[in-house]
């Protein structure tokens, strides 16, 4: 038994001065409310105002989530006064009374935060119901079924939600009861099977709680409300505020609104639709619906429903009048909604609209046809797409040509709906904790589940992506799926998934004189899924990258138009250049010319620097590098086609470059025919107890600038060439970790020699910028002398964000994510800027050194250009650029965008 929390046991108030309204009517509101009402509470209000057929209800407000949440799970006594005005002005609407026995009134309970959280709240439905106002449903739907059906639903929902039973608990009794009938829906159940289970649940409750079911409605009403407030702290509804990075909202609304039902009959039912098609954008309506059933049934998946165009055979006049309002709530809301809807007895009832949860593509394409229809503004359909929200649509897909040869050689192990695009690999994992675990060991897994329910979020987010056997386009595995950029397939009902064994099962059909054979995955096995098809493979299929569309074109244009700061790459070779250059880079801000030395046919020529004896042995080896360079910076500038590149000389200390494994050294001294005893000497000699702090970057080349002359002559060169092809460059020669103006000073002076030495010589007018890197604390803080000596200033703000901190970022991912979840740090500092540390000494660069030196070049080129809060924080300070990797370009770009939009609000 699950022990039951204090807020459960009794209602509890505080009293407090003055008069505060809260506990809103649905026509007081309206949707701008959405910070006090919460995104249903408002949505119910303005559907409401505006006409559509909404069941009457009332709204307690986030302002008492947050004082029950803050004073021991007490809020002010004006909330009790408040609901039971607004309960007797519900009777009166409805013309019915809550406990009532011969005329009873029947509420939902119901979350709804400012930010939709899809299922990670709590509901509670068909409140008020105990053995005697279920004589009085009896007696005014003269159908005992549906009336036990509501009762028994009632007292699982309740049970789970407020009294903290485990939910299986009441499954095992469903499941005990159709097995000994032998069906297998619960539609298949009569009124006696139904009210044998409403007392089977009743024990349970007895059995767990040690206490009858409350049978008063004003408790059950109490109860339940304070169980919604409380919901908003539980560990799922955290997770998920955590996982999108949900912040700045005081607590949930709670929605007390009259039931209606879509369980009472074959004339009545219930669905989930979105005005367009929240996969791909296209403007369809698109949703499902299941006859007979309350609305749960859809969203949990429990039974498969019908598509939402099915409808309009089914019930013709509340199609069209459905299709009537979804048209009106989009004109209304002018983005895509996404509604809940129950018909009881042929008649329409809304119970929810909210701003549709969608993928990239889907919200590029609705934000894109959107402005084309004059529904929204260019400025709008920018702010419509999240920065981060791009980054699903940069995945892999499926390799058609893999996909094709696995679908002739039988690897096609079923198919279910594909509820989320995209592709995912991955080991079959089938429980969400383990899915989590294994992630973080650094194992791509899929998760696998009958159906996923709020609890599987973590898992679901550590996950490559979804498999359900269970459920339909708007379950909940699906919306989650949608939301976290999953690639997630749903329904997949030809595989018996085994979550206890760890496995699932699929039988794959006779073909000509073939036999039907069973196929098993277990707990590790590889398999595919495929989100645009909905197809699952066993094994592993190979990944392409994705094609993108004229939405996305025509979306990034809009971004370009109103973004100020410019957005460049960092790349170290032709292709990845290439690439960046597609997604609408602007230039290299960052060159690692380090890594063009770790390849096969250059390693050897620097190991052979490395362990000369003096400068001529240095120099006779650098003479071998220098050609290999120099094609390389003529292959950068090439593709770069005169927009800007930044060129940084060696970075790394000199033993990086050397073997350490007794095996690999022998090999490499035998290859460069040196003796074994002279390789270890010289790695020996190299070995720093901290070499992040040791004999590096500027450091380095000081002590060695033969090395900084080589890649200069190399860059020089290549530029010289290219614009002897007509091209025009400017090549900017950046020198790393520099703490100390001297330093800077010096290496200067030794680049800028050799740099006018080969203009002279190549006979051509160029012009050339000499920078450095701001990565040292010290050089941040004296900016202002080593601006006198740089031409621009670029932040190495992965180094910077290590030595400001102190934290090794080799070592880091030991503590860091306990310090995460201890809340000692919000963020991973390596992966989003720290603004108010890092950040301040950012700030106090740009100001020093624009003091110094007027319009002075300065960007950014951490990993963290691609991070879009840092990237509003690089526009807020002024700088010139931001510079990430290839694939995170059109973050970039759209989120300087919106670091404009956002300013001018």
């Amino acid at each position: 038994m699950k022990k039951q929390q204090s807020s459960i046991q009794q209602a509890t108030t505080i009293t407090t001065a003055g008069s505060n309204k809260y506990v809103y009517s649905f026509d007081e509101g309206n949707k701008d409310m959405k910070m006090l009402l919460g995104g249903k509470g408002a949505g119910l209000a303005e559907m409401t105002k505006i006409g559509i057929p909404v069941p009457p209800g009332f709204t307690i407000t986030t302002e008492v989530c947050e004082l029950y949440n803050k004073n021991n799970k007490k809020y002010p006594s004006e909330v009790d006064s408040q609901v039971r005005e607004k309960l007797a002005q519900l009777e009166s609407k409805v013309g019915a009374k809550f406990g009532d026995k011969d005329n009873p009134l029947l509420v939902s309970v119901r979350s709804g935060a400012a930010v939709s959280m899809p299922g990670m709240m709590d509901t509670v439905l068909n409140l008020g119901l105990n053995d005697e106002t279920v004589k009085g449903i009896i007696k005014n739907t003269q159908n005992e079924r549906f009336a036990y059906d509501a009762y028994r639903r009632f007292i699982q929902m309740f049970g789970d939600v407020v009294l903290e039973v485990e939910h299986n608990k009441f499954e095992h009794a469903l499941q005990h009861i159709k097995d000994a009938k032998k069906v297998h829906n619960d539609t298949d159940l009569d009124a006696n099977d139904l009210k044998q289970l409403v007392s089977d649940y009743k024990k349970i409750v007895k059995e767990e709680t040690g206490k009858e079911f409350p049978t008063d409605v004003h408790e059950q009403l109490q109860l339940s409300i304070n169980a919604v407030f409380g919901s908003w702290q539980n560990p799922r509804a955290i997770a998920y505020r955590k996982i999108n990075d949900i912040k700045g909202l005081i607590g949930t609304a709670v929605n007390v609104q009259a039931m209606v039902f879509g369980n009472m009959g074959e004339d009545s039912g219930t669905g989930v639709a979105f005005t367009r098609d929240p996969s791909t954008g296209e403007k369809i309506f698109y949703g499902e619906f299941l006859r007979n059933a309350q609305g749960e049934d859809v969203v949990a998946g429990i039974r498969t429903p019908q598509p939402i165009k099915e409808l309009a055979n089914a019930w013709p006049e509340v199609y069209k009048q459905l299709v009537g309002v979804y048209k009106t709530l989009e004109s209304h809301y002018k983005d895509m909604q996404d509604i809940e809807f129950t018909i009881q007895r042929g008649k329409l009832y809304l119970l929810q609209t909210r701003n549709g949860k969608r993928t990239a593509q889907a919200a590029i394409r609705i934000a894109v046809e959107m402005l084309d229809e004059k529904l929204i503004d260019e400025k709008t359909a920018v702010m419509r797409v999240q920065p981060q929200q791009l980054d699903q649509l940069l995945h892999k897909q499926l390799d058609p040509i893999a996909k094709k040869d696995a679908q002739k050689t039988g690897k096609v192990l079923a198919k279910g709906l594909p509820a989320s695009p995209g592709a995912a690999v991955g080991q079959a994992v089938f429980d969400a904790a383990k899915a989590h675990a294994w992630a973080k060991e650094g194992k791509k897994v899929i998760l696998v589940r009958t159906e996923t329910s709020p609890e599987d979020i973590e898992g679901m987010h550590a996950s490559q992506g979804i498999l359900t056997s269970r459920g339909g386009m708007t379950s909940h595995a699906a919306v989650v799926g949608r939301g976290m950029g999953k690639c997630c397939v749903v329904g997949c009902n030809e595989i018996k998934v085994n979550e206890a064994q760890c496995i699932f099962t699929v039988t794959i059909p006779a073909i000509g004189s073939k036999q039907s054979l069973q196929h098993t995955i277990k707990e590790g096995d590889f398999i595919t899924l495929d989100g645009a098809t909905g197809e699952v493979f066993v094994g592993k299929l190979n990944v392409v990258e994705p094609e993108l569309t004229s939405h996305f074109a025509k979306l990034m244009e809009s971004a370009d138009k109103i973004r100020r700061l410019k957005v460049r790459t960092n790349a170290d070779i032709p292709r990845d250049s290439e690439v960046a250059r597609k997604f609408g880079a602007e230039g290299i801000g960052l060159c690692r010319t380090e890594h063009m030395f770790f390849e096969a046919d250059r390693i050897r020529a620097m190991r052979e620097m490395i362990l000369a004896d003096n400068l001529e042995g240095r120099k006779k080896a650098l003479a071998k590098l220098l050609p290999m360079q120099t094609s390389d910076f003529v292959g950068l500038f090439r593709v770069m086609k005169g927009y800007p590149v930044t060129i940084r000389l060696i970075d790394p200390p000199l033993h990086e470059f050397l073997p350490q494994d007794e095996e690999e050294i022998k090999a490499i001294a035998q290859e460069i025919d040196v003796s074994i005893a002279k390789l270890k000497e010289k790695i020996s000699s190299l070995h720093e107890t901290n070499p992040m702090l040791g004999h590096r970057g500027c450091r380095l080349t000081i002590s060695y600038p033969e090395i900084a002359e080589m890649q200069t002559e190399a860059i020089i060169s290549a530029a010289a060439k290219v614009i002897k092809e007509g091209q025009s460059i400017i090549p900017e020669i950046m020198i790393p970790l520099v703490g100390h103006v001297n330093e800077l000073k010096y290496m200067r002076e030794v680049v800028d020699k050799k740099a006018q030495e080969i203009v002279a010589r190549e006979k051509v007018d160029m012009e050339y910028k000499i920078g450095t890197m701001i990565e040292v604390p010290r050089g941040a803080l004296t900016a202002d002398e080593v601006a006198e000596h740089a031409d621009f200033f670029s932040f190495g703000t992965n180094d910077l964000t290590q030595m400001t901190f102190g934290f090794s970022r080799d070592d880091v991912g030991k503590f860091i994510p306990e310090y995460i979840e201890k809340n000692l740090l919000e963020k991973d500092p390596f992966e989003v800027l720290d603004q108010t540390g890092v950040g301040q000494l950012i700030k106090i660069a740009v100001e020093k050194g624009r003091k110094t030196k007027h319009g002075l070049k300065i960007g950014i080129c951490g990993e963290h250009g691609g991070e879009p809060s840092s990237v509003e924080f690089c526009h807020k300070l002024g700088l010139d650029y931001v510079s990430c990797s290839p694939y995170r370009v059109p973050i970039a770009r759209l989120a300087a965008a919106h670091a404009v939009l956002k300013e001018s609000k």
